[in-house]
C-alpha cells in the first residue's frame, strides 16, 4: 500500500477491506481470513471441540496479520458489523508496539465498496490525528 499514515478497515470474522485515506482514488485491499465457511463445516463435522480450536487459530492469524499491517499507520479506523473489529480492537491494545496509533472503533452495516470509501474519507476529513500522535 502507499505511503499514508491513516488506514480504514471495514471488517467481519471473514474479509477485511483495507482503505487508506489518500487524495488519490482510494483503492481497497482484501485480507481473507482462512476460517472459511467451508473449513467450519468440515471440521464441525469432526468435533465441535476441534472446530472451536481451529477458528481461534485461525482468527487469531487473521488478526495477527491485520496488526502487521496496522502497525505501519498512525491512525486507524475499524468499521463493520460484527464484533470483529472489536476483538481486534482489544488485542492491539493489549500490545504496547500499538500504544502510539490512535486507533478507534465504529459499528456500521454491511457497505458497498464505494460506501466504506466515501466513510473513511468523511471520518478522516473530521478527525485529524492529534500533533502528539505525528511522527
Amino acid at each position: 500500500m502507499a505511503n499514508t499514515n491513516k488506514l480504514g478497515i471495514w471488517m467481519d470474522h471473514a474479509n477485511a477491506h483495507l482503505i487508506e485515506f489518500t487524495t488519490d482514488p482510494m483503492e481497497t485491499k482484501t485480507l481473507n481470513s482462512d476460517f472459511t465457511h467451508s473449513v467450519k463445516e468440515d471440521t464441525l463435522k469432526k468435533s465441535e471441540g476441534l472446530m472451536h480450536h481451529k477458528e481461534q487459530h485461525e482468527e487469531g492469524s487473521y488478526y495477527k496479520h491485520l496488526g502487521e499491517i496496522i502497525r505501519n499507520y498512525e491512525a486507524v479506523i475499524l468499521f463493520g458489523p460484527t464484533n470483529a473489529k472489536v476483538e481486534l480492537f482489544n488485542i492491539l491494545r493489549a500490545d504496547h508496539n500499538f500504544e502510539k496509533i490512535e486507533i478507534k472503533v465504529h459499528n456500521s452495516d454491511k457497505m458497498t465498496e464505494n460506501q466504506q470509501h466515501a466513510f473513511v474519507k468523511e471520518y478522516f476529513s473530521k478527525h485529524a490525528t492529534p500533533p502528539e500522535l505525528k511522527h
